[in-house]
């Protein structure tokens, strides 16, 4: 159960990474249904299609048939997607960044120990065992 649990979350996050949803899959069968029609109608193969909604001729052809539109925009994988673009200025100045800084140092010690003289450690409750 594991297994598949694991193997289940590892799919979701990379149908997700490539923007893939679930309404995209559920809408495969629109694209087939478009891809026919495109073949019957105009001749085009698969590859044709794919390039004429989501490739480099999509523009044109979005052009020419206005009266598809409706059917463009039902077909899987045209959702727009928002991207955050995060810039940063980094400064490459080393003379910005140098300082001398001295630390003060001393030769003498700085531990100090002293005996405790807790009642709670005499000769009272908390004391270690003996050898008799």
């Amino acid at each position: 159960m594991t297994k598949l649990i694991s193997i289940t979350t590892s799919l979701l996050i990379l149908f997700q990474s490539f923007n893939i949803h679930i309404n995209d899959l559920v809408e495969l069968d629109e694209l087939i249904e478009h891809a026919q029609f495109h073949a019957e109608e105009y001749g085009d193969s698969f590859w044709v299609f794919l390039s004429k909604h989501y490739g480099e001729l999509k523009a044109e052809h979005n052009q020419k048939h206005q009266e598809e539109k409706k059917e463009h925009e039902e077909l899987p994988f045209q959702h727009h997607c928002h991207s955050l673009s995060f810039s940063a200025f980094v400064l490459n100045d080393p003379a910005l960044y140098t300082s001398h800084v001295e630390i003060a140092s001393r030769d003498t010690g700085n531990f100090h120990y002293t005996d405790s003289y807790s009642p709670l450690l005499g000769d009272g409750l908390f004391q270690p065992p003996r050898d008799i």
